[in-house]
């Protein structure tokens, strides 16, 4: 694999799947190898530790839904690091992709200098390996254990507040969030993007990546009992794309339609603009954070009214 393909690849690893033309515009990412490898990606998790998809066992008034959104996902930190100065706190966290492992880390009481220390140093090149058995090159087994090794619950159903990792059923495409079970597999799940990184296997079934069935899965958190929901939409502001995305606008206008259908459910959408192309450079990175943390300190009197109701 050349260095540039390492590269690409180790990017979308991290925040979900992103263009490989956007990231490598601007990326500052290392040029670190991928280490070792996972042997068996394909292998079937039915232990008790697997996750699993059932109703929440707590009760549930106010959650923060996270969406997927490739790199673009470092402005859920900045919108976590306004909500904390705000002293707002959720019941539920509903996460897709990068918002699965986000809302993962500050689900499991992780604070957020640490949350975006993580974002602002971390190499995506790490959280890949060759996968060994499989039909895609790379595994996202890493992921899961960057995982456990910051949460110490481990277990969804332990964690302070409650947690749901949406993934794609492969064979169906729908959409499933997983609440009890492993932390680490349900973020890999949730975050393995298919054709690209081996998709999870789980009680018998495949899951990847949310991004193309629920990117921004409002309806979910209100399935599970949310009567106020405050979303996070990562995705771009299309009336403001370059002409030279043009080629990108099929995708971009079938996400936005995906995303729509879910945003009318949500009592208020957080969509922070910090321009179209992205990256995995530092000055990219606080950028976004900073568009994050800007625009929900602008919303900060209808955030608290949002969780006083």
């Amino acid at each position: 694999m050349t260095l540039q393909r390492r590269r690409l690849v180790g990017a979308a690893v991290l925040f979900g799947p992103v263009r490989a033309a956007r990231w490598a515009a601007g990326s500052a990412a290392g040029s670190v190898a991928l280490a070792g490898c996972t042997l068996a990606p394909d292998a079937d998790h039915r232990d008790a530790d697997a996750p699993r998809a059932l109703p929440l066992q707590r009760p549930v008034r106010t959650a923060w839904v996270f969406s997927s959104g490739g790199p673009r996902g470092f402005v859920h930190v900045g919108v976590l690091r306004a909500l904390d100065e705000l002293g707002l706190a959720p019941d539920l966290i509903v996460g897709a992709s990068v918002g699965a492992l986000v809302g993962g880390l500050r689900a499991a009481g992780r604070s957020v200098a640490d949350i975006e220390y993580l974002a602002l140093t971390l190499n995506p090149l790490s959280v890949a390996r060759l996968a060994v058995g499989g039909t895609e090159r790379l595994s996202g087994a890493p992921m899961a254990e960057l995982m456990r090794e910051q949460v110490p619950q481990q277990r969804i159903e332990q964690l302070p507040v409650a947690l749901a990792c949406v993934a794609a059923r492969q064979r169906d495409a729908t959409a499933t969030a997983f609440t009890t079970g492993d932390i680490g597999l349900a973020v890999q799940a949730s975050a393995a993007i298919e054709g690209q990184l081996a998709p999870v296997r789980i009680h018998g079934e495949t899951y990847v990546d949310a991004d193309w069935v629920a990117p921004l899965p409002v309806r979910i958190a209100r399935q599970l009992g949310a009567t106020r929901v405050l979303a996070v939409d990562a995705s771009v502001h299309l009336d403001r794309a370059p002409v030279a995305a043009a080629r990108y606008r099929e995708g971009d206008l079938r996400k936005q339609a995906l995303v729509a259908a879910d945003a009318e459910h949500a009592d208020l959408v957080l969509k922070p603009d910090f321009g179209y192309w992205v990256s995995f450079s530092r000055d990219f990175r606080e950028r976004a954070i900073a568009a994050g943390y800007r625009e929900t300190l602008a919303q900060a009197e209808r955030l608290r009214s949002l969780h006083r109701g």
